[in-house]
């Protein structure tokens, strides 16, 4: 397993053994809210690497399947030319072949070119010894008639005759021999450059190949390297999941908690005024009094259950709406008014978070029980928030200012009410005006 691994996985147990420590002192769900944001950051970044290392492999299994093409294009050259070079090679036999029957026939014309230079030898010793052509006009003066004289020059133009066509086949026999000789040789010598520049050719290309061969190899090395450490990172991934899981089950068991000491706070409170019902109307006035001593801006606290979170003009109802034009699903009530607006708590609960999104700014999540029902309230573009996760919170307390944080168009509070949890498809959103005189 490679550095970054060990680094990941050394996260993972950390922040596993963080969750498990502050889970048994009751974490605030924005500190397990922020645990959870980090583990899905890490998996973004390790997904990210993970996608990065699959381009890699597909990028080397494409370089690697290119180099098998070169080699076979190489391969097909490396035959062409063997048998090219062994064509060379038959031709080169043929032509020592040749030769050799040459070597044959140039001796045999070499012994005849000898015996006529014998004879020549021969004659020209007779004719200087005779006399030489004087001799031959002794052999025409001495005739006995006429015919005799006839015959003798018929005789010595036969002999003249002979003795110049000795010498013309000399001279055309030795010409064809010196002309035979250099064919053979200059076919010869243009073979072997041929079958040189060819073997020269396959020396390249067995390099070649074997530069390819070696590319390949480092290919095929480079792979196995990348899928390992795309296997190691799969790994990590998967463990930041199972971490992320396990983050998301304590979450829900956090809300599960806040939402029971909730009920048991709903339950505490209906004890107490059923055994305090004389004094029910002075209590009222009394938390009316010391609610309204937090802001003169803040909203009167009414009696029963709910009461409204902030002063202001009703701007957006909850259900459809246009927005820039285009149609939504308005999820809340849009409660406007300007200057310094407290913003209350529209019934007793514990605090699920306080926190900053792009989309709803400062923002602040409540989880109540109504009569052993969960209910959850958002109070979303507030300026800054008075309160922090897991703390209990009583119906019109303040706990924050009307802002214009996140994804807004002027100062507002944007009001959720859900009955039951709160989730990303606000699939348990309801119109406010159900429960909250607005």
């Amino acid at each position: 397993m490679n550095r970054k691994t060990l680094v990941t996985l050394s996260i993972a147990a950390t922040l596993t053994i963080g969750t498990f420590g502050t889970a048994s002192a009751h974490s605030s769900l924005s500190e397990l809210k922020e645990k959870k944001s980090n583990i899905q950051q890490e998996k973004a970044q390790v997904n990210e690497k993970i996608d990065s290392k699959t381009s890699e492999i597909n990028q080397n299994i494409t370089r690697q399947n290119e180099i098998q093409a070169e080699i076979a294009a190489i391969d097909k050259k490396i035959l062409d030319t063997n048998a090219k070079i062994q064509e060379k090679e038959a031709d080169i036999k043929k032509t020592n072949d040749e030769i050799e029957k040459l070597k044959v026939e140039i001796e045999a014309l070499k012994k005849k070119i000898e015996e006529r230079n014998q004879l020549l030898e021969e004659r020209a010793r007779a004719m200087q010894e005779k006399g030489g052509s004087s001799n031959y006009l002794d052999v025409l003066l001495g005739a006995d008639s006429f015919g005799d004289f006839i015959n003798r020059v018929t005789a010595v133009n036969t002999i003249v005759n002979a003795d110049k066509k000795i010498i013309d086949e000399q001279k055309r026999d030795q010409a064809e021999l010196e002309k035979k000789q250099k064919e053979v040789e200059d076919k010869l010598a243009e073979l072997e450059k041929s079958k040189e520049n060819l073997v020269s050719l396959k020396k390249d290309l067995d390099s070649q190949k074997g530069q390819k061969n070696a590319l390949f190899d480092k290919l095929e090395k480079e792979q196995s390297k990348l899928n390992v450490e795309k296997e190691e990172l799969e790994a990590s991934a998967n463990e930041l999941e199972e971490l992320e899981k396990r983050i998301g089950g304590e979450i829900q068991a956090e809300q599960s908690r806040l939402a029971e000491l909730a009920r048991q706070k709903e339950m505490e409170r209906k004890k107490a005024q059923a055994a305090a019902a004389p004094q029910a109307t002075s209590n009222s006035s009394s938390s009316g009094s010391s609610n309204s001593s937090a802001s003169v801006d803040a909203p009167s606290v009414s009696a029963g259950t709910w009461t409204r979170p902030a002063n202001g003009v009703i701007t957006t109802n909850h259900g459809p709406d246009i927005l820039n034009g285009k149609p939504r699903m308005h999820y809340g009530v849009d409660i406007a008014a300007r200057g310094s607006v407290p913003i209350v708590a529209a019934a007793d609960g514990y605090i699920i978070k306080s926190e900053y999104s792009s989309s709803y700014g400062n923002v602040v999540y409540m989880t109540h029980s109504i009569n052993g029902q969960t209910f959850t309230t958002v109070y979303a573009h507030m300026s800054s928030s008075l309160v922090s996760g897991s703390q209990y919170v009583q119906k019109g307390q303040q706990i924050g200012y009307m802002g214009d944080t996140g994804y807004s168009f002027g100062q507002h509070l944007h009001f959720e009410l859900h009955a039951g949890p709160w989730n990303a498809s606000k699939s348990n959103a309801v119109d406010p005006r159900r429960y909250i005189s607005l």
